[in-house]
């Protein structure tokens, strides 16, 4: 069962009142929709946004019982704006990005994004898989060894990324890569062995690496921090959860602009970060960090 990450926290931080409108922007299985649902009364309005139809289709049918009006639309979040026009929304009361994936993506989406199942590298949110869907098989049997060396290093942060990318070129050259499993014995092939045993699983960056390029995860973010911001009414919350350095950055850069610039006040000075508790229960949270701003209108 999919748990909602820092739930309490996100509710009450973003002060969602009876009639607001409010946009859950990375839908997922609508955990943190549901509760805020039940703040919104009936005429609130919610909107919930997934860039994978599997997942919105679930999730319309875990909140078809909620008191509000809602709107499901299947767009990623970094067209968060363009959604909402298209939907005559002017303007918001609050907006959630809980970022990351989706744990029915690690659980049971066989597209690749975890390590631990044998299944095809694909990587992508993408429900419909066409020819110009770029995906983790294509980046590691076509790009060259000093792009795979970027990302990997650049997105996975991961200090051999040049021993790994090497590795990479050398084993397609005898076979192609197809599976996840088949990534897994490559990169295993580049790490010394003090790094096979360690308390993060020797693929978790470049897994993380190559999923972030395949989705563009960096650039959908900012582009939906900034489109979030343009439909924010006066007064109104962004509240984002990040699970790793980069998108927490990303988050905080953007934030630390607004609040430079006098169009925002930052609700937490410090990002909030799961209890004890919630780690034990949800070892997926415990990477989270909240950050929440709100917008000032001069």
């Amino acid at each position: 069962m999919h748990v909602p990450v820092l739930l309490q926290s996100t509710i009450e931080l973003l002060k969602i009142k009876a009639g607001d409108k409010v946009v859950d922007a990375t839908l997922g299985l609508g955990g943190h929709a549901k509760e805020m649902a039940k703040l919104l009364g009936k005429k609130g309005l919610l909107i919930g946004l997934d860039a994978d139809a599997s997942l919105l289709a679930k999730a319309k049918e875990n909140l078809k019982s909620v008191p509000c009006q809602s709107i499901f639309i299947n767009i990623n979040f970094r067209h968060i704006a363009l959604a909402l026009t298209e939907k005559d929304i002017t303007e918001v009361d609050a907006v959630l990005f809980d970022l990351g994936l989706n744990s029915e993506h690690f659980d049971s989406s066989g597209r690749g994004f975890t390590f631990q199942k044998d299944e095809p590298l694909l990587m992508t949110l993408a429900t419909e898989i066409t020819e110009e869907t770029l995906t983790a098989k294509e980046i590691v049997n076509t790009w060259a060894e000093e792009s795979l060396a970027d990302i990997i290093y650049g997105y996975g942060e991961e200090r051999l990324s040049r021993r790994i990318a090497k590795a990479i070129v050398e084993a397609r050259k005898k076979r192609e890569i197809q599976t996840t499993f088949d990534l897994v014995e490559i990169i295993k092939s580049a790490m010394p062995s003090n790094r096979l045993h360690g308390k993060t699983h020797f693929a978790t960056k470049t897994f993380q690496a190559l999923r972030i390029t395949v989705n563009d995860e960096i650039g959908a973010l900012k582009e939906g921090l900034a489109g979030a911001w343009i439909k924010t009414g006066c007064g109104g919350r962004v509240a984002a959860i990040s699970f790793h350095s980069l998108e927490a950055r990303t988050v905080k850069n953007f934030f630390k602009d607004k609040v430079v610039s006098g169009e925002g006040r930052l609700v937490n000075k410090k990002a909030i970060t799961p209890e004890r508790e919630e780690e034990v229960a949800n070892p997926r949270s415990r990477s989270a960090q909240l950050r929440v701003i709100e917008k000032i209108c001069k």
